[in-house]
């Protein structure tokens, strides 16, 4: 191909054969949201704001929604430093009025809603063996992300259906494909959000909703800031060792990669299953795992 190239500089021939090479590097290096409208509900999160961020820097304009406001506010911030667009609001992700309210104002504000993420984060109970968990313990992660799953769904569908287009995002852990001691609670709900999101595809396909669960193992550098912190303690503290040393035995272990996810992996992946690029994919369950569990 190259030899084809060297053609007289400035001729006519020149310019038609690297007319093609242009426009592949312009496509390469373009961005893969640009004008998407994106909600991230949990934003003032680790995964949440690490997502907004990287979504930001492909184009998408970003509504941040959570319970923190200064939180959100930085961040806003943040990425209008950096060129982006966010737009920032306290919304609580379990209350249905709370949650439309917000959704019909974005819709009034940018026109519609292509993309949602659901990155909000409960801190429950883990490493309590099933003899001694109590059932209110047990239940508060099924309750709260299949109700906060559910809500967020529902509110943006109804706009992304009529516009025969959208994505809709969620978050699942290994819990759901694993058996063991300590995680009742995290992994039924873990299951069940991975079973809502299965079956909301096929509820929201043929209006061209697409829906994708990205389930990742333990994001070390997540934890200390993360609703996630307290759950690990519970189980590191049952091995008598450090979080950090459970998340260290946990990499060398128990995954294929000798390694955990990180933040940067997971938003890269938000931001290509939000692209059109990904528009092939809808009822997946993505395995961000580093290989702690093999599909």
């Amino acid at each position: 191909m190259f030899s084809r190239l060297l053609v007289r500089r400035g001729g006519t021939r020149s310019r038609q054969l690297l007319s093609p090479l242009k426009h592949a590097f312009a496509q390469e290096a373009a961005v893969i949201l640009q004008g998407k409208r994106c909600i991230i509900y949990g934003a003032a999160g680790a995964i949440g704001s690490a997502v907004a961020r990287t979504f930001a820097r492909e184009g998408a304009q970003l509504f941040l929604a959570g319970r923190t406001k200064e939180k959100l506010d930085a961040l806003a911030q943040c990425i209008h430093a950096e060129g982006g667009s966010a737009h920032a609001a306290r919304v609580d992700a379990l209350d249905e009025q709370s949650i439309r309210e917000h959704a019909h104002a974005v819709v009034e504000q940018a026109g519609g809603i292509d993309v949602m993420l659901n990155a909000v984060g409960f801190a429950h109970v883990q490493g309590v063996p099933f003899a001694e968990l109590t059932f209110d313990d047990f239940q508060v992660p099924v309750q709260a992300y299949t109700r906060t799953i559910f809500l967020t769904a529902q509110a943006v569908a109804r706009y992304m259906a009529p516009q025969k287009s959208g994505v809709i995002l969620t978050l699942s852990t290994p819990g759901a494909r694993l058996s063991g001691v300590g995680f009742l609670g995290n992994g039924t709900s873990s299951a069940a959000v991975e079973a809502m999101s299965r079956i909301l595809a096929g509820e929201l396909g043929r209006d061209g909703i697409r829906v994708i669960c990205m389930r990742s193992d333990a994001i070390p550098e997540a934890v200390p800031v993360s609703h996630a912190r307290a759950a690990f303690e519970g189980m590191a503290h049952k091995k008598g060792i450090s979080v950090a040393e459970f998340l260290q035995e946990r990499a060398e272990g128990a995954t294929l990669l000798g390694r955990l996810p990180t933040l940067d992996q997971l938003s890269a992946f938000a931001a290509f299953a939000a692209s059109d690029g990904a528009s092939a994919m809808t009822g997946a369950i993505a395995n961000l795992t580093c290989g702690s569990l093999q599909d």
